[in-house]
């Protein structure tokens, strides 16, 4: 080992050492495993574990200063030397300015005191395994090896990281804010700290008054900050001086910031950097270790074997031979003695010392001791002792220390390339295959697996917090579903889904952001398993329910939270699972089953006691599919008749067929009904009572006079579908009208095929359009768009497109006239341009219109349908399947082989598309259907025997579906007789 410079401020020698300009050999042939140097206090430990102390005179440097001063100037040269004596065998050391920390090799914590000369050890660290030391001036840090941070010593500046006001503490207290991170160094400097975790992520605590924490500014932190200019550089490694801090990432680039007044920085000025600045002096060179001294800076470049040095250089301990300072990186002057086949292995410096010490051969690692991660080796281990009494507790002891502790588990599973060091909120720099295998391999011994699942239950959910610190703290709700995974296999875990969930549900909007954005780009089929892990314990759950009298809602209510929140994220994933992933398929039988439970004194109970809370289930729609939310939907409507006082128990409308939009408005404005009461309708001067088919053709009618005769909407030319009219005066209320008559068709289960296209129920649940629903509603507008997304050359936009943020006149965003579209904002432009077509110009329009829909479809259950449901629930489907209709009719008086029957669907089946829709007009008065098509309607055909069977024509009950055919004595009068029931359908067709 080689060292230069001077031991406090003072050039002095003594027993053994010499500290000067020149470089000489120390200890003789002992070898030295730690060193450390503070100010004036220099502590080392040899590979016997000895540990020896060097105090000025056994004073600090600041009464060195005086007793120079009271002698003349003359500087002493006797030093002081102390063997610290402690019973166990040292493991590693840290220094700071008066007191040494020791650490066992049993991973006790010891502290030696220049006030005291005691050595003390910590009993609040007793069987914390310590990883790491780091000491300031005056405050210490230790790293345990299952990820903990405690800190003790002054906080005068919040260099303990515990907060604002906190006092100063003697001894060790718990850093919890950085709980969660997977820690691989710990650094400390005058009076600021840092901690750098695995992937890289930079956190600086303590004093800031010259920028020494790299945040861009003075002030002091005290709590743990993330150093955000530094994310994903792949920092590797922190050294700190008195205040200026040196950060060295994988590729061997080197960053300095804090003071720069001795030229410590490197960037050949004295001036202070607030935030960490690459060091261009050593540019082309790639830096392998680095090293900070009280005020100077030392930089291995491992290929040319060369030490840089610069900054504070009055005690020689730059090594060029001058007691200069330098701003600019420049080589030390290694001895003659040091051959040119020895390598540096490791270079430190501390105080106004800087060491470097030699081997022969290649550069050896400077890996920090760091926490503990689950491997390979250590899970083999485990399976083979596991049937071992002895081994077991053993084996128990160390699966409680890694799976207790978040930082282990989140550490165990990253990614082995340097992805890992691009973690951010888009990448979570793991790689859960490795997590995958090594559960399974833990699942080969269900003991082993089970105690995992009671130490992750007991304590490691427990330690969770609301707040991550970062985004590897949040790994673990990542890996532990593939913990779940392999327990479901063995009919476990469903508690410890319940308590993920909890946990989950815990986090602060921030720490849940992240965590979403996390699942919105997780590997496909790692994301299927998240799915199905709460999916499984939510349908267990559910199951219980519908077989048994029960109330498990408070167990199901956290998978199924997290669930709801997975089903969110789902739409916006490049490979998104279909919907059905999410469906839980029992309660697809529960609710077919349930009208025949009713007979069931036993399932009648279990029936009621379920749909007691099925409010609670409208809160989780995606569960559900269709047919099912229709179910609930309907249920939810009769409770509400039952509730409904007896003398008033519908809303009669009297209209007249030529005047249904007039007449229905008018009564409206006039008379605003209750909307949650059945609507029952008249039509004026006809007989008939309205079981459904009245109101049906009254909404198929009104839907054509709105489509025809409103001013409110506009067709568009390119796709004929329709859409508000940006140009009605803001006055109206008509928009209002026209929601409130789409939202009693909605709630009387009626059909309204106005034809909007699918971005107005997307606004009605308040999720934006996009670019594709312009494209539904408007096809040229939007492949014209798409076309400036996909033009590649700038000269298009400049000289042929010619565009600017504007449309129709309309700026889209301020002087949008003046800003050209170029490829750069032409995204931009695009959702600008979409948001303006069917957001801001129609913002009053959609408005009223979403007000009167919630008016007219009065319970809020209506929002737990899609988008797509919701369009279909109000238009219903046009897809005809023909011979559907035969497949479900029925008859009576005749049989589907008699020869009426037979010439009956003959005729139809010739009958032209046109005169088939209106076929189901005169049947069910609309031609549209419901989802399933055909196959949902009901058909029943009666023959009628009449002697005058030829001159009369088929008569259709539409509430019923019942089509009343005379027995017709040839085809040919069948096909003439129905063609004119048909298109007269109003004369023909009874209720």
């Amino acid at each position: 080992m080689f060292y230069w410079g001077g031991l406090g401020s003072l050039d002095c020698a003594g027993v053994g050492l010499s500290f000067g300009d020149g470089f000489k050999h120390i200890l003789g042939s002992k070898r030295l495993s730690e060193l450390s140097v503070k100010r004036s206090l220099l502590a080392f430990l040899t590979a016997d574990g000895k540990v020896t102390v060097v105090l000025l005179n056994g004073q600090s440097e600041e009464g060195q200063n005086k007793r120079q001063t009271s002698r003349g100037g003359k500087a002493s040269s006797r030093y002081k030397r102390i063997n610290i004596e402690v019973k166990e065998q040292i493991h590693s050391l840290n220094s700071g300015k008066h007191h040494v920390v020791l650490v066992t090799q049993a991973g006790m914590v010891w502290e030696w005191s220049e006030q005291s000369t005691i050595t003390k050890p910590f009993k609040s660290l007793t069987n914390k395994q310590i990883a790491q030391v780091a000491c300031g001036d005056d405050h210490s840090v230790v790293l345990t090896k299952d990820g903990q941070l405690f800190t003790w010593g002054q906080n005068s500046s919040g260099q303990l990281g515990l907060g604002k006001d906190k006092p100063s503490s003697l001894s060790p207290q718990p850093l919890k804010s950085l709980s969660g991170i997977p820690l691989a160094q710990i650094s400390a400097g005058g009076d600021h700290s840092f901690a750098l975790s695995l992937s890289g992520a930079v956190f600086g605590w303590g004093r800031n008054s010259v920028g020494q924490l790299g945040l861009g500014d003075r002030e002091d932190r005290y709590v743990p900050v993330c150093v955000k200019s530094l994310n994903q550089k792949k920092t590797v490694f922190i050294s700190c001086g008195e205040d200026h801090t040196a950060v060295l990432t994988k590729g061997g680039l080197l960053f300095t910031f804090g003071s720069g007044c001795y030229g410590q920085l490197g960037h050949n000025s004295l001036r202070d950097e607030h935030r960490p600045r690459l060091l261009g002096g050593l540019w082309g060179s790639k830096v392998s270790q680095i090293a900070c001294g009280r005020h100077h800076t030392l930089a291995l470049v491992g290929s040319s074997k060369t030490i840089y040095s610069f900054g504070c250089g009055e005690q020689g301990q730059l090594g060029n031979g001058q007691r200069t300072n330098q701003c600019v990186p420049l080589p030390v002057h290694l001895p003659p003695e040091c051959s040119p086949n020895q390598t540096v292995e490791k270079i430190m410096a501390g105080g106004n010392l800087s060491f470097a010490c030699f081997q022969d051969g290649e550069i050896s690692a400077d890996s920090c001791r760091g926490m503990s991660v689950l491997d390979d080796g250590i899970i083999d281990r485990w399976i083979l002792d596991c049937e071992n009494a002895k081994a077991w507790n053993k084996v128990k002891s160390e699966i409680k220390k890694m799976f207790s502790s978040a930082s282990c588990i989140n550490g165990s599973f990253i990614d082995k390339s340097d992805k890992h060091y691009k973690t951010s909120e888009r990448h979570s720099g793991l790689d859960l295959s490795l997590a995958r295998l090594a559960f399974e391999k833990l699942a080969q011994k269900q003991k082993i697996l089970l105690e995992v699942e009671s130490v992750v239950r007991q304590n490691l959910l427990r330690s969770l917090g609301s707040t991550a610190p970062g985004v590897e703290a949040l790994r673990v709700y990542l890996i532990l579903p593939e913990l779940l995974r392999v327990l479901n296999k063995q009919q476990h875990g469903r508690q410890l889904a319940v308590d993920l969930a909890s946990a989950i549900l815990q986090l602060d909007q921030e720490s849940l952001s992240v965590l979403r954005s996390l699942w919105t780009t997780l590997p496909y089929y790692y994301y299927r398993t998240l799915v199905k892990v709460f999916h499984s314990v939510s349908a267990h759950f559910i199951s219980q329910m519908t077989t048994q009298i029960c109330n498990r809602w408070d167990e199901a209510s956290f998978p199924l939270k997290v669930l709801h929140k997975l089903h969110d994220i789902n739409s916006r994933r490049a490979t998104r699972l279909m919907d059905d992933y999410f469906y839980i398929k029992k309660l697809f039988e529960f609710f077919d089953s349930a009208p025949f439970f009713l007979s069931d004194q036993q399932k009648c109970s279990v029936v009621l006691n379920f749909m007691k809370n099925v409010d609670t289930l409208c809160c989780f729609p995606f569960i559900l599919d269709l047919r099912s939310k229709r179910f609930l939907f309907s249920f939810l409507q009769e409770r509400q008749k039952n509730l409904a006082p007896l003398l008033v128990c519908t809303n009669s409308l009297c209209v007249k067929r030529e005047m249904v939009l007039a007449d229905t408005l008018t009564y409206l404005r006039t008379t605003p009904p209750d909307f949650s009461l059945p609507l029952k309708v008249i039509f004026f001067l006809e007989d008939g009572f309205d079981a459904g088919g009245l109101c049906t053709e009254f909404f198929t009618l009104l839907s054509q006079d709105i489509r025809k005769a409103s001013s409110m909407i506009q067709a568009s030319e390119d796709s004929g579908l329709f859409w508000f009219s940006a140009d009605t005066s803001g006055s109206s209320d008509e928009f209002y009208y026209l929601g409130v008559i789409c939202g009693m068709a909605f709630y009387n289960h009626c059909y309204l095929n106005i034809g909007f296209p699918l971005a107005l129920f997307k606004k009605l649940l308040h999720l934006s359009p996009t670019l594709s629903d312009l494209e539904e509603l408007s096809p040229v507008e939007a492949r014209s768009l798409r076309d400036v997304l996909m033009e590649d050359e700038e000269i298009v936009f400049e000289d042929i497109l010619c565009l600017d943020f504007t449309v129709h006149g309309k700026e889209l965003i301020p002087n949008g006239r003046q800003i050209p579209v170029t490829k750069v904002n032409r995204q931009k432009y695009v959702d600008l341009y979409v948001d303006f077509f069917l957001n801001k110009s129609v913002e009053y329009q959609f408005k009223e219109f979403a007000r009167g829909f919630s008016c007219g479809n009065c319970f809020d259950f209506w929002r737990m349908f899609l988008p797509e449901e919701l369009r279909l629930q109000l238009y219903g489907t046009s897809k005809y399947e023909w011979e559907e209709l035969r497949r479900i009719a029925t008859y009576e008086h005749c049989g589907p082989l008699d020869k009426l029957i037979q010439n009956f669907w003959t005729v139809f089946h010739e009958l032209s598309e046109e005169h088939k829709k209106r076929f189901l007009i005169f049947m069910y008065a609309t031609d549209r259907l419901p989802l399933g098509g055909l196959s949902q309607l009901h058909l029943k055909i009666v023959r009628c025997d009449y002697e005058d069977a030829d001159e009369r024509f088929p008569v259709a009950q539409t509430c019923f579906g019942t089509l009343q055919l005379p027995n017709y004595s040839n085809i040919q009068i069948l096909g003439d007789r129905l063609i004119h029931a048909i298109t007269c359908c109003e004369v023909f067709g009874k209720v």
